[in-house]
């Protein structure tokens, strides 16, 4: 009698996440298939007024991953989808910065590569399942956030398609990162001791604003405050933030002071000393909607996050015309910054994100 479950690509990085993923979903006696995707190879730059193409880690995480799965006699595919990933992940992020909001690409690489372009080559390959080494759980069909809450990464996903849900496995996330760790060297994997990966999905780690300008131009202003007092120049609008404090170019004041708005009419880069008062807001509105469990109520209370790792704060969300959402916290959320994702739970499920206008 064959006791084998069904057949599953699991989304192979290199790292001790997805590589422990593998190994259990192996063990659990699923018909394993690893997947690396190649969807960064590198960016040109301009070095000394001469074009060089700086390519990134790549080859080195898809070698680790090659061995991981040599080690666990799985049969091992690469995915190019590079061009795709440069279309809808990093042209949007440079679009976003450009258009002076502060974009998530992470969010977008889930949704578009790991949950769709990647799902579609399961599906050529007769597979039931996708699974990711993300600190996530799925329940009934329910997006539920990782028992560690230092690294649940269900923020992420939020833009996850709902139609897929049922498809998706996360094995690592019932687990404690430190114990990850520890299974992974019971099991002596190559990469148990290997460091975990960051900065952008797939493009590491950055300078984002040396990385911005090697694809929007500078347009040079002033910097000033809520008071209109000229205190510094800036660079241009899509290099900073709200929330900034660090590379303002303010000579000899010794207050610190934080980007609380961005004025591209005047092009205007607005500061405020008054920590509290300029960066915090109780209300937001949000659009882009996708729902994971479709609400019952058009005004109902759960909890939300406007940043990773945030805790999860309290709020009423209302929708209102044209889609949008009205959400009003219980307490003021500090620099809420348009471009970014809003993430609403009903406990530990996810009921799903939007993007902060």
């Amino acid at each position: 009698m064959d006791n084998r479950k069904p057949k599953v690509l699991v989304g192979m990085s290199g790292g001790v996440d997805s590589s422990l993923s593998a190994a259990l979903l192996l063990e659990q006696g699923y018909e394993v298939i690893g997947g690396f995707m190649k969807n960064w190879t590198g960016s040109t730059k301009v070095v000394e007024g001469t074009e060089e193409f700086i390519e990134c880690d790549w080859r080195t995480e898809r070698r680790d991953a090659m061995r991981v799965a040599a080690q666990l006699g799985i049969p091992f595919m690469t995915f190019d989808f590079e061009k795709e990933y440069r279309q809808k992940v990093v042209d949007y992020m440079v679009k976003e910065y450009a258009a002076g909001r502060t974009p998530n690409p992470d969010v977008m690489c889930n949704k578009f590569m790991k949950f769709d372009l990647f799902m579609k080559e399961a599906d050529k390959l007769g597979c039931a399942f996708v699974a990711t080494g993300h600190y996530a759980r799925m329940e009934d069909g329910k997006l539920l956030a990782g028992v560690d809450p230092n690294k649940d990464q269900t923020y992420f996903l939020c833009q996850m398609p709902r139609e897929v849900l049922k498809r998706v496995l996360f094995p690592v996330g019932g687990m404690l990162k430190t114990d990850v760790r520890t299974e992974a060297e019971k099991r002596n994997l190559v990469v148990a001791g290997k460091k975990d990966s960051q900065g952008v999905c797939f493009i590491g780690e950055i300078n984002m604003t040396e990385f911005l300008q090697d694809y929007i131009e500078k347009k040079p202003g002033k910097i000033v405050t809520t008071s209109g007092e000229l205190v510094g120049d800036h660079e241009g609008l899509p290099f900073y933030t709200i929330g900034q404090r660090e590379g303002l170019k303010i000579g000899g004041l010794e207050t610190p002071y934080y980007v609380v708005a961005k004025n591209a009419e005047r092009n205007e880069l607005v500061v405020s000393s008054n920590f509290h008062e300029a960066l915090f807001r109780d209300e937001l509105v949000a659009s882009e909607m996708n729902w994971l469990v479709e609400p019952k109520l058009s005004v109902f209370t759960c909890s939300a996050r406007i940043r990773y790792r945030q805790p999860l704060e309290q709020c009423n969300v209302g929708v209102v015309d044209n889609g949008k959402l009205q959400v009003t916290f219980a307490t003021p959320q500090r620099a809420v910054t348009p471009g970014q994702f809003i993430v609403f739970y009903d406990d530990d499920v996810v009921i799903g994100g939007a993007v902060i206008q």
